[in-house]
C-alpha cells in the first residue's frame, strides 16, 4: 500500500451552476410562452363592433344561444330531407331512416 490518495473532485464552479440556472429558466420562460394559456382568438362578451362578421355570433351569450338553435335547426332539417349535394358527382342527402334501409337492401340483414 501506498500513502498515494485519490485526487479530491474539483468543486463544480459557481459559474457552472449560474449558466445552468440561467439557462434552465430561459427554457421554463419559452415553454410557458410557446405552450402555455393564450387569449383566446375572438375573447368572450366582445363588443360586436370589435369582432369580424364571421366571429359575431361569439359577442354575447344570446348570439351563442340564437346561433345554436338555428344551427341545430338547419342540420335537423338538413337529417330529414331530400336534396343534392354535389349533383356533378352524383352526392345525394337523404334523411337518415331511408339511408339506413339503402344499406340493408344493399348489404343485406341477416348473417
Amino acid at each position: 500500500m501506498s500513502d498515494e490518495t485519490a485526487p479530491a473532485p474539483r468543486p463544480v464552479s459557481l459559474a457552472t451552476v449560474a449558466a445552468l440556472f440561467v439557462l434552465l429558466s430561459l427554457f421554463w420562460v419559452a415553454s410557458i410562452r410557446l405552450y402555455g394559456p393564450n387569449r383566446p382568438v375572438a375573447p368572450q362578451n366582445e363588443a360586436p363592433e370589435n369582432l369580424s362578421k364571421d366571429l359575431a355570433w361569439r359577442a354575447t351569450p344570446e348570439q351563442r344561444r340564437a346561433y345554436l338553435a338555428e344551427l341545430r335547426a338547419k342540420q335537423a332539417s338538413q337529417a330529414a330531407s331530400y336534396g343534392w349535394v354535389d349533383a356533378k358527382a352524383g352526392v345525394v342527402q337523404l334523411p337518415v331512416e331511408r339511408a339506413m334501409e339503402l344499406i340493408v337492401l344493399e348489404h343485406g340483414g341477416a348473417r
